[in-house]
């Protein structure tokens, strides 16, 4: 059945043929003996023109009596429009309600926030939600694309897991058959076992962090694109992210100009996404904070305000390195002519969007990993497995990871993260 529609990003190669639509009715208007219907396909949208004289009663009712969000097919002929250029619309000879909406309860008055959250269901089709959704889908098409191109291959990590890879505060438990587990926080380390069978592995999936915080930039479920390479080092993962996120960006600029331009999204901004990403290191960037005023100390993390503030002098993404080895995560290696810093980076978005990817060198001596472990506190029993990868044919690698929801609020220019996924979960905010 689905064959016989016509997209409506297609009309414009249909002039003069007749073609069968079928969507959702954006807009409806009377004016006399005509209808001005704006359909909607989910991808584009067209304006339907019905001539009372030139069709049936059946069809001159139907389109009487459409409402906001029916469903419906339309037959007609494509035409030019008589005055803007470029732009095509359809002169209908029928129309056939698939199903008549009731009172939609989303209208272009102004609704407040926790409204439209309550209908996340239903706001995800206006113009600008659907839009950001599909810059979503185009930036995931070409992180695969990306990777498969440069011979990553995909590698799924669990997401029930024994241990914490990010720390034990931020945890979700779950009853595993009478055992205690938790919903996984990354999917690095099982992304380092990958590696050391492929080569140079990736992941795309949900992780989850128990963190109470209410910031628009935060989520409780949130998805993950981590790679891992084998024999790459520190300077090597630079530069795969810098072409990584590169890549992704000119890809959402050719393919999805026309959502960039719905949702109003300064596209020269996205144009200086060019190799390379300036560099500071983390002493350098608390020395910055210092001179605009912060009361900011070695040892501090940085939070919403700080990466703003460091924002402000840079216009693409930029790389803090060179993180205090007591801030970061256990598997981290250290620098080698200073064990007090780690050979580890964040890469923060322009425009005070915070903080898109997490990496570093891993640690690959089984030795000092398991002195790290037992420095961090965490259950040796439990990361067996992982010093493992260390004792048999151990070698330099090391990863990223990106942070999906994060990455499309940059490149949308969105407010608050709750707009780049689809159902999103906070603090106070789990349905629908």
């Amino acid at each position: 059945m689905y064959e016989q529609f016509c997209p409506v990003r297609d009309v414009k190669d249909k002039v003069g043929e007749t073609v069968k639509l079928a969507g959702w009715v954006r807009t409806s208007r009377i004016q006399k003996k005509l209808a001005f219907i704006v359909l909607r396909d989910g991808v584009a949208e067209i304006q339907c023109v019905v001539f009372q004289p030139d069709v049936s009663p059946e069809t001159w009712e139907a389109a009487e009596k459409l409402t906001l969000e029916s469903s419906l097919i339309v037959t007609g002929d494509v035409s030019k429009h008589p005055k803007m250029e470029g732009v095509y619309e359809i002169q209908v000879k029928e129309i056939e309600i698939v199903n008549l909406a009731e009172n939609y309860p989303i209208s272009k008055k102004e609704h407040g926030t926790e409204f439209l959250m309550d209908h996340r269901h239903l706001w995800v089709r206006s113009s600008k939600q659907a839009a950001i959704l599909r810059i979503r889908d185009e930036m995931i098409k070409a992180s695969r694309d990306f990777f498969y191109d440069n011979g990553f291959f995909c590698f799924d990590s669990p997401i029930f897991t024994p241990n914490a890879c990010e720390g034990t505060t931020t945890l979700f438990d779950v009853d595993y058959f009478g055992e205690k587990v938790y919903l996984s926080q990354s999917g690095q380390l099982y992304q380092e076992s990958g590696i050391m069978a492929l080569g140079k592995t990736f992941c795309l999936g949900p992780t989850f962090r128990a963190e109470k915080s209410k910031t628009r930039r935060h989520l409780i479920e949130f998805w993950m694109l981590e790679a891992e390479a084998a024999f790459y080092d520190f300077e090597d993962n630079i530069k795969l992210q810098e072409d990584y996120v590169c890549y992704v960006v000119n890809r959402v600029l050719e393919r999805r100009r026309t959502d960039l331009e719905t949702i109003e999204r300064d596209t020269v901004a996205l144009e200086r996404v060019t190799h390379p990403f300036p560099r500071i290191r983390y002493a350098e960037a608390v020395e910055i904070l210092q001179g605009k005023g912060f009361d900011f100390n070695l040892g501090d993390d940085f939070g919403s305000p700080e990466e703003t503030a460091l924002a402000e002098d840079f216009d693409k993404p930029f790389f803090i390195t060179h993180w205090p080895a007591d801030m970061k995560a256990f598997y981290m290696k250290n620098a080698p002519n200073d064990p007090s810093l780690l050979l580890a980076s964040d890469l923060m978005a322009p425009e005070g969007f915070g903080e898109l990817i997490g990496g570093s060198q891993r640690e690959d001596d089984a030795d000092v990993l398991l002195e790290k472990i037992k420095k961090h506190k965490l259950p040796k029993e439990y990361f067996e497995w992982y010093l493992d990868l260390r004792r048999y044919g151990s070698v330099p690698h090391s990863g990223f990871g990106l942070g999906i929801e994060r990455t499309v609020c940059w490149i949308c220019g969105l407010h608050h993260i709750r707009e780049s996924i689809p159902f999103p979960r906070m603090l106070y905010r789990k349905t629908p």
